[in-house]
């Protein structure tokens, strides 16, 4: 009999639990269950809904039990954030969004103590303000009171499955997105966190992708009226397990498409030195403790949180509207820096475009597709400004882009990557992140042999759009252009 397995997969926006089948040569997914998942401010800290967001898990388990019978969960969330547990195993706040303000600062605090070029060194993790070190640094410096009563601390899917199994671990993948995982010996660089005040204690047990958290705690059993079922730890960091499903073999370069755009090629061992440094690529984990290479772009935040400000302010735009309104506006009249800090918070993304370009002095954007069309066309041309690193840094002549997840939807985006890049670009799969938890699921109940099975499973499971560059003179003409505004900020008025 084939094995069903439920796949949970969280975004920055919404969430939902997939039911997956493996027939023998395909593998075919259900929605059952999808939810929202809405951050929420009180006292000007920016939270996520936990607790609300456990119910949903739950939810989903029961609608799933009520098609069939599950042989294993897995769940996958986005990464750096966490829960702090007491002694007792409870909650000891609220987790925080990591677009949250608070860690405003950190880096340079902590930079005090232990040099970035020494973080970097140890870890190989991009800076970046969200990442755990500097949240926890925060706590440790303005919430003594939380750090002394913490006993475990847990990222989001740990905690998830903490909830469902009563188990404490930390699956290798979303740990590497702390900033205090070692990349070589895949073990925790507790030195890193004493030298900044933070007990190492606090620090669970390591499993890797394919392990068993724990099975479903009797608790539960009894209220879903089930049998045990074990709790995988797929890649649980999302754009690990979208990885594990791109339809690639060797040497090849992904973006996986979301809030984030991240943008790397998979390795079998860390890429750590100065010219790595320099450009602040990352070194993540992936399945069979492969390495994900890679940098963290500011995605389709930029849309989403657009077309947010203009449905608050009374125009229900939707997103093919923004596309269409983008690509009847004329092209290379102005350019941002995505990755400018003004555009990591929450809030005016259209009036933040509009200033960037003022205090640049460049064309200010009047209209909704001019806006758009400077985003689009930023996004695309920072994709072609890291294909170029990534080539050069890693010596290899990737001829394609494998662009995964639901970003692909957008077509616009697609098309201009593959103009901007001059690469050919092989967009799917949409679902690649549930398709990766699905497939460790599997492959730890011993359906699926390795990932590079998996991969080819993949491949022949979903359909695959592939996009030509067109115009690729055009984006080098303007790409000089471009550049110049890299590193600036609307900020700086």
């Amino acid at each position: 009999m084939a094995k069903k397995v439920l796949a949970f997969d969280f975004g920055a926006s919404s969430g939902r639990a997939m039911l997956g089948e493996f027939d023998g040569k395909m593998i075919n997914m259900t929605e059952i269950h999808r939810f929202s998942n809405d951050p929420v401010i009180v006292n000007g800290t920016m939270y996520w809904d936990a607790l609300r967001l456990f119910h949903e898990v739950k939810q989903g388990i029961i609608k799933a039990l009520q098609e069939t019978k599950i042989d294993a969960i897995g769940i996958d969330t986005w990464g750096v954030d966490f829960g702090l547990l007491d002694k007792n195993g409870e909650l000891l706040s609220t987790p925080v969004n990591y677009r949250d303000e608070r860690t405003v600062g950190m880096p340079e605090e902590v930079s005090e103590i232990i040099s970035a070029h020494d973080l970097y060194s140890r870890t190989g993790t991009q800076t970046m303000r969200i990442n755990t070190i500097y949240q926890l640094y925060y706590l440790f410096k303005y919430r003594p009171e939380l750090m002394k009563l913490c006993d475990k601390i847990l990222f989001m899917p740990d905690l998830f499955a903490y909830f469902l199994t009563g188990v404490k671990r930390a699956e290798e993948t979303i740990a590497s997105t702390s900033n205090f995982l070692d990349p070589y010996k895949k073990t925790w660089a507790t030195d890193i966190l004493e030298k900044i005040g933070i007990e190492s204690r606090i620090l669970p047990e390591l499993i890797k992708p394919g392990e068993v958290y724990g099975m479903l705690s009797d608790e539960l059993c009894t209220e879903f009226s089930c049998d045990k079922i074990p709790v995988i730890a797929v890649c649980t960091h999302d754009t690990a397990s979208a990885v594990t499903a791109a339809p690639a073999k060797d040497d090849f370069v992904y973006i996986s498409c979301g809030t984030w755009s991240l943008f790397g090629t998979e390795l079998k061992e860390p890429l750590i030195n100065e010219q790595s440094e320099a450009i602040q690529y990352t070194n993540e984990g992936g399945h069979t403790s492969t390495t994900r290479f890679l940098k963290n772009i500011m995605g389709l935040w930029l849309i989403q949180e657009s077309r947010r400000q203009w449905i608050k302010e009374g125009s229900p735009v939707t997103y093919a509207d923004l596309e269409r309104e983008a690509l009847a506006a004329e092209p290379f009249k102005c350019f941002i820096d995505c990755d400018a800090p003004e555009f990591a918070i929450a809030g005016n993304i259209p009036k933040r475009v509009q200033k960037f370009c003022e205090v640049t002095g460049q064309y200010v954007p009047q209209t909704r597709g001019e806006i758009m069309r400077c985003i689009y066309q930023s996004l695309a041309m920072k994709y072609k400004l890291n294909f170029s690193m990534l080539r050069d840094i890693s010596g290899k002549d990737f001829a394609q882009i494998n662009m995964l997840g639901g970003g692909i939807k957008d077509t616009l985006l697609c098309r201009m990557t593959a103009s901007s890049t001059g690469a050919r670009v092989c967009a799917g799969p949409i679902e690649a992140t549930v398709m990766g938890n699905i497939a460790v699921q599997l492959m730890a109940l011993g359906e699926i042999k390795d990932v590079p099975e998996a991969r080819e499973i993949i491949k022949n499971s979903v359909d695959f759009n592939t996009y030509e560059p067109e115009n690729a003179d055009e984006w080098d003409k303007y790409y000089e252009e471009y550049s110049k505004y890299l590193g600036k900020s609307g900020e700086n008025a």
